[in-house]
Parts: C-alpha cells; sequence; structure tokens
C-alpha cells in the first residue's frame, strides 16, 4: 500500500486505492475516535453540499481506517500556491462554500459547547483562566448550525470541472458558526499570514452579516481548545491568543 501514499500526518497515513481515499489510524487511536469521525462524515453527506461519501471502515494490519470516495482535483490550498495573483478571489470562494455549510443543519452531531468545554478543562492554563473561558462560552448563544471545525483551503477539493467538495469531518459538531470562523481565521494566521486572516473575516463577516467584534469575542474560547493536541509551536501561538485578549 506505501506506492499509494498520498500525504502522512500526525498518527495517520492517507492513501489512495483506485477510486477510493484510505485513511490509516495508528494504535494510538480509540475505535469509538474512529467510528465517531465515519459517523460525523456519514451525517453530512446528504444535507446541501459536496461531501466525499463514506463506503466502508475496516481494520489494516490491526490499524483501522475509513474508506472513502477519492475526489480527483487540486485543494485550494494548491491552487492558491500556484496562482498567488487569485488567492484573492478563492478566498471568497471559501467564504460562500463556509456560509453554506453554516446555513445547514444536522441534529445528530454532537454540540460545539460541550466540546469546547471539554477542550478548555484540557488545556494548560491556570485555574482562574480557565474559569473565565467556561464563563464565556457558557455566555455565547446557543445555536445549532453545522460547524466543520477545520474550514481551510486544503481541505476544500476543486474538481476539474469545478467542482467544489468539502473533506476532513473528523472535528465536525453544531454550534455557533461565528465559533468555526473564528477557527478558519485563526487557521490562517497560523498556515497563511495575518493580511490573508484579516481579508478572510471582514469578507465574512461583510457577506454574513456578523459582527467583527462577535467572532473576535469566540478567539480566546476556540483558541484554548485547539491547545490541546496542537504542536508545540501551535499550541504557543494558541496560548498566546488566550492571554492577549480581555475578558470583558
Amino acid at each position: 500500500m506505501s506506492e499509494n501514499l498520498i500525504t502522512e500526518r500526525s498518527h495517520k497515513k492517507i492513501y489512495r486505492e483506485g477510486d477510493t481515499f484510505v485513511k490509516v489510524f495508528d494504535e494510538s487511536y480509540a475505535k469509538y475516535d474512529v467510528l465517531n469521525e465515519a459517523l460525523n462524515q456519514a451525517r453530512v453527506e446528504n444535507i446541501g453540499f459536496n461531501v466525499p461519501k463514506i463506503i466502508e471502515v475496516k481494520t489494516i494490519d490491526g490499524r483501522w481506517a475509513i474508506v472513502s470516495e477519492f475526489i480527483e482535483g487540486k485543494t485550494l490550498s494548491q491552487m492558491m500556491k500556484e496562482n498567488p495573483d487569485k488567492k484573492f478571489e478563492y478566498l471568497e470562494l471559501l467564504v460562500d462554500l463556509q456560509m453554506q455549510v453554516h446555513n445547514a443543519t444536522c441534529p445528530q452531531l454532537g454540540k460545539l459547547k460541550d466540546k469546547m468545554n471539554r477542550k478548555i478543562c484540557e488545556a494548560s492554563l491556570d485555574a482562574v483562566t480557565r474559569y473565565e473561558l467556561h464563563t464565556r462560552l457558557e455566555s455565547m448563544p446557543k445555536h445549532k448550525k453545522v460547524c466543520h471545525g477545520d474550514f481551510c483551503p486544503s481541505n476544500i477539493i476543486i474538481k476539474p470541472d469545478g467542482t467544489p467538495y468539502i473533506i476532513d469531518w473528523s472535528h465536525v459538531t453544531q454550534g455557533n458558526a461565528s465559533a468555526d470562523v473564528a477557527r478558519t481565521y485563526l487557521v490562517f494566521h497560523l498556515n497563511y499570514d495575518a493580511e490573508i486572516a484579516e481579508r478572510y473575516l471582514d469578507s465574512y463577516c461583510k457577506k454574513s452579516g456578523v459582527d467583527k467584534r462577535y467572532v473576535q469575542k469566540w478567539l480566546p474560547i476556540v483558541a484554548a481548545s485547539q491547545s490541546v493536541k496542537g504542536k508545540p509551536e501551535e499550541r504557543d501561538f494558541l496560548l498566546n491568543w488566550v492571554n492577549v485578549v480581555e475578558y470583558e
């Protein structure tokens, strides 16, 4: 199978097998986490946007694997690198797709607030800061919108005919869309630059009618919850966002 390796990420390897995409998890992944990821992707397959369909969940050499449709095309991230003059045009497409996701509902998904509360408990922060974050999270309006959890250019594939597909639904929840926007904003800061991060946030808020200050209120909460499993350099960056934002 190694000759078909597409990419290797932390604790997982991704292969192409014919018309299928095979994500193989290492032994550190619990069975329930793998099954839950497959179940969540299956739940969002038919709610209004293009998602690769789950074909099966199985074991390969004793390791759990999820098999789904292989979508031929380029990621939006690749396209941005290959056509830098069009990066803002691609950014607008990303915003439009994310708004489509946020306009959908899927009652079977887990709740974003529950997940974030658990993550804040695990974050390497002092008790006072964790209390402030829990309090702020509890005060946020409760919504039931689909939140991808890692909506970024590398998780959007554009087929040769221009059809966009959204991949990697391992972090999907239902909740407040502004938390999802805050997460994408931080991803742009981490993996791109401040200019494109600000351009993204301005575009999303203008198109959706959401006040930018409302999204900014989510930043310390999202940064703390994302810091738990991040790489050391990412963790430091994210925890800095927790510390620099004043609590109201």
